[in-house]
């Protein structure tokens, strides 16, 4: 289709030539009138999609594949122009005009759509591609990026719509007891902030009831565990559900595991699944604090919890939250807190192997995090993940890795090899096969 709207498009830039050789009657409230469908209507002739931003996508990368076919085509016709007709220049100059003007409309028409509605293409590129725009041959091959990243996002999401359709009636993640998604370390899941980018649409796509845990960002483990077990409790009196299955990222899973055993729950608490939770903390953590100078943690400490009450949270301690982290604070906590034999534990590991994959900061973290833990996913090392009944360490093709971040599908990326949507889809399917 592009390549037909190019050539469309090649004609009606380059009519008044072609007309001048080939004696050519068009009334040119056609040539425009054609010219504005095919801008408005890039896909004409192709089969609809379903969603309404997945189709915005596609007609902006249409729009930029007639661009670079028709501008080449006509970078051609120009110079055959030179080389072999003999046409006025003054002519020939106010065709390159029309042309320029043409294209101009096309491209951005195209450009303005794409930075609008592509999640794939990511503050990166759409960075990159204003900083390269004027940079001849970089900005082409910048722009052809843009292209592959966007048919991509196109071609991915909607299978992924595809087989939610299909398997619907099936509603796979609708578990016997509702989910508990408990988040991390300095981040929140409620008021400004949503923690597990698309992973709890998709869930629920396929039949899950999804609560969050709403408690502080930054705790110590014993306050976080506190906290989640009144949020616990809370939902299973508004819904009568009896117990959740919690599904807990980085400390949120450490937290989790002190509520079970210290405040009195496990008889609320079907399942804890726990995703890249550093159970034998972080080595890296014990170092920074013994070597970064008092007043530097406590000016940061400082901005970090100023800036979390303006937020909402009450309370906010960095400092403990972070210490919590260390390696020798988790020894110890592992000797206090205990595993129910109520409960079905489990646990999750990834490695970021090419550090650079990552986005900012885990790219930069990757290998310093390396000289103290070993492999690590950014921020925790591998020897941490593992408790539990059962641990799944998760592998993908390729060079590149899982980060810490990408198990909560932070940036919203499609990553190649690993669809964590459908990790989460497959996981809660596995609960429910268990009668959980």
């Amino acid at each position: 289709m592009s390549i037909i709207h190019s050539i469309i498009i090649f004609f009606i830039s380059n009519f008044y030539i072609l007309d001048m050789h080939y004696n050519i009657k068009i009334p040119k409230v056609i040539l425009i009138l054609v010219f504005l469908i095919i801008n408005l209507f890039s896909t004409l002739g192709m089969k609809k999609l379903k969603e309404k931003n997945l189709e915005s996508i596609r007609k902006a990368y249409v729009l930029l594949e007639v661009f670079l076919i028709s501008s080449v085509m006509s970078i051609i016709f120009f110079l055959l122009q030179i080389l072999f007709w003999k046409i006025d220049f003054k002519i020939i100059r106010l065709n390159t005009i029309f042309i320029f003007i043409q294209e101009f409309i096309i491209f951005w028409n195209g450009m303005i759509r794409l930075y609008i509605f592509s999640n794939q293409l990511g503050i990166k590129y759409r960075v990159i591609g204003a900083i390269c725009g004027m940079i001849p041959i970089l900005n082409v091959i910048v722009l052809i990026k843009m292209i592959i990243i966007a048919k991509k996002e196109v071609q991915f999401e909607n299978d992924k719509y595809i087989l939610n359709e299909a398997r619907k009636e099936k509603q796979i993640c609708k578990t016997k007891y509702p989910l508990l998604l408990v988040h991390g370390v300095f981040f929140r899941d409620f008021k400004f902030m949503n923690y597990w980018g698309r992973i709890p649409n998709e869930l629920i796509k396929n039949g899950a009831t999804c609560f969050y845990g709403n408690h502080s960002s930054a705790v110590s483990i014993e306050n976080a565990g506190k906290e989640l077990a009144t949020r616990i409790r809370e939902i299973v009196k508004e819904t009568g559900c009896e117990k959740v299955n919690i599904i807990a990222h980085s400390k949120g899973g450490l937290d989790c595991r002190y509520a079970i055993s210290e405040c009195n729950i496990e008889d609320n608490v079907a399942s804890l699944t726990m995703i890249n939770t550093p159970n034998r903390g972080c080595e890296f953590a014990d170092y920074l604090f013994s070597k970064v100078p008092e007043n530097i943690v406590n000016a940061v400490a400082n901005k970090y919890n100023f800036t979390l009450k303006y937020l909402g949270d009450n309370n906010p301690d960095f400092i403990e939250a972070t210490m919590n982290l260390t390696s020798s604070y988790c020894n110890e906590l592992n000797k206090k807190i205990r595993k129910s034999d109520k409960v079905f534990y489990q646990s999750v590991g990834t490695k970021l192997i090419k550090s650079n994959s990552a986005r900012f900061p885990l790219n930069m973290t990757t290998n310093f995090v390396k000289k103290f833990d070993g492999d690590n996913d950014g921020l925790v090392g591998e020897k941490s993940f593992e408790y539990g009944d059962k641990y799944t360490f998760i592998t993908p093709k390729g060079k590149r890795g899982i980060s810490h971040g990408d198990m909560i599908d932070l940036n919203r990326e499609n990553i190649e090899g690993f669809d964590v949507r459908e990790f989460y889809v497959d996981l809660v399917s596995t609960l429910r096969e268990q009668g959980f």
